[in-house]
């Protein structure tokens, strides 16, 4: 019986700071949910700063560049 391949892609295509966790969307299509409390930086951050982000290195990691912070999709997912 045939099997088809699930292709996983962990770079990140979306981010959602909420008031009390970071959602991020990869591009397979799983959506990784950690606690905002992890971040401190981030969780001391005003909206407009948390809605400030940027995808760098092709969708490995995010950056805050209001409040310089950085986190890599690696990092989530070996939290999650």
């Amino acid at each position: 019986m045939p099997t088809s391949a699930v292709r996983f892609d962990a770079t990140a295509v979306d981010v959602t700071v909420m008031d009390d966790r970071i959602v991020v969307v990869l591009a397979d299509g799983r959506e990784l949910a950690v606690p905002l409390a992890w971040f401190p930086r981030l969780a001391d951050a005003t909206v407009e700063q948390r809605r400030n982000w940027r995808l760098i290195g092709r969708g490995h990691g995010i950056h805050w560049p209001d409040v310089d912070e950085d986190i890599s999709v690696a990092s989530l997912l070996r939290a999650a």
